[in-house]
């Protein structure tokens, strides 16, 4: 079950959200908490049910642990069972070449949450008696962020969670969360995924890329996973919105940025924020920011899969980090931004690219001008045509529709979206960060 399917549209959010609401109203605020823990597992448990005994010994072990977290021995064993779950699920075949593991999806994003939550315990940044045991699970499991962000903070969450005020139903947060949905539905089914074809058939075939063929196979990708990431952003604040609980914002124009340290303020929010928070900053970067930086990029490319490829990708980011804060003169705007855009594009071919030689081949392609037409691309170009001037000159989503009331005219143009996205609900693909 994705967000971008009927049953989870048309059947799964209205009985999760009523039920909520109404069981806050009519039982209690307890009962409604419960209920939403038993939904966001019950979600968990459409991908595959094997995952869920997993998924419960995640949380109680943390919970435990949490408890006694004070100390420090408590402290390492429980990100040592953290990081042992995460090594075998994820990194068992890239390491010691074990085969056959099948990946629990979503166990990058529980696995930080609980990681950051034990190191705060530790630091007495959270008080893990102030919160029951359901609580902490319903933060955990919270069925917006569970499969691919935001990566969550409990100062952020636990306090809404337990707070009685946002038991109720808010008109005011829920008309420009369902705006929020329309908008991330529109993004991920009408542009993501009607450029995934054409970026599987160019990075598919690489060998015959040629200069003009290769750019469009990669801005294609950029645009693909811009509007499928912020897509996915979209839908979860939304539903998160109308159920009165806001989620921290993960996504923030990011190809509007003026270099990749701008970039990364921008992109995945609340990854950046736990890196620095939780390693960046523990391994010496305010004495040593430059190794520090390729470390902590290092280990963001790492996390996002078990391939050469996102490591030599984080690594190159974390290059062009430090000389974004080495570079001594200020660029003028539209210049820094295209060239930030220009160097992101080329660092998505080696996110996206099976392996470093297939990452090398479409970069040489790429800087072999030719002046080639690409043939058969129309519907392709004018897409892109569409897309990228969005990502670069639009206001974001949080900009445009967080407010109180939208104007008729922006109604009618988000039930028109919202009306043509659901007629492509039967091709819908799933959100590329599922795979992270």
């Amino acid at each position: 079950m994705i967000f971008n399917s009927f049953e989870f549209l048309f059947l799964f959010l209205p009985l999760a959200i009523a039920l909520y609401l109404a069981l806050n109203h009519w039982a209690s605020h307890y009962a409604g908490r419960v209920w939403l823990t038993v939904a966001s597992v019950f979600f968990y448990a459409w991908w595959d049910a094997r995952f869920v005994a997993l998924l419960a010994a995640s949380v109680l072990f943390n919970y435990v642990v949490g408890k006694q977290c004070r100390s420090r021995a408590w402290l390492v064993a429980g990100i040592t069972g953290n990081l042992a779950a995460l090594v075998y699920f994820k990194y068992a075949g890239f390491f010691f070449g074990a085969t056959g593991i099948v990946l629990p999806l979503g166990i990058s994003f529980f696995t930080f949450t609980q990681i950051a939550y034990l190191v705060d315990v530790h630091r007495r940044d959270a008080d893990p008696a102030k919160y029951g045991f359901i609580d902490y699970a319903l933060f955990v499991t919270y069925f917006p962020h569970l499969l691919a962000g935001p990566i969550l903070h409990h100062g952020e969450m636990l306090p809404q969670f337990v707070n009685s005020t946002r038991a109720t139903f808010s008109a005011e947060r829920f008309a420009p969360g369902l705006a929020l949905l329309a908008a991330g539905l529109a993004k991920k089914v009408l542009i993501a995924d009607q450029l995934s074809p054409f970026v599987a058939t160019g990075f598919g075939n690489l060998s015959v890329l040629n200069f003009s063929q290769s750019w469009l196979t990669a801005l294609a990708y950029t645009a693909q996973i811009y509007f499928d990431f912020s897509g996915y952003t979209d839908m979860a604040r939304g539903m998160s919105k109308m159920l009165n609980i806001e989620l921290p914002i993960n996504f923030n124009s990011p190809y509007q940025a003026r270099n990749l340290q701008d970039f990364w303020q921008r992109w995945h929010i609340t990854l950046s924020r736990f890196l620095r928070d939780y390693l960046f900053f523990p391994i010496g970067g305010a004495r040593h920011p430059y190794v520090a930086t390729l470390i902590t990029f290092a280990v963001a490319g790492l996390w996002h899969g078990a391939n050469w490829t996102f490591i030599v990708w984080g690594i190159l980011n974390g290059v062009g980090v430090v000389l974004a804060r080495l570079w001594p003169y200020p660029l003028p705007a539209l210049l820094a931004r295209a060239l930030t855009f220009l160097s992101v594009t080329w660092l998505w071919v080696w996110f996206r690219a099976a392996n470093l030689t297939d990452a090398w081949v479409i970069t040489k392609a790429m800087l072999q001008p030719a002046f080639t037409q690409a043939a058969n691309l129309p519907s392709t170009i004018w897409l892109l045509a569409i897309a990228l001037p969005i990502a670069w000159l639009v206001p974001n989503t949080q900009k445009l529709f967080e407010r109180q009331s939208l104007t008729p005219a922006w109604r009618i143009a988000l039930g028109l979206l919202l009306a043509l996205s659901v007629t492509f609900l039967q091709h819908a693909t799933e959100f590329l960060y599922f795979n992270f």
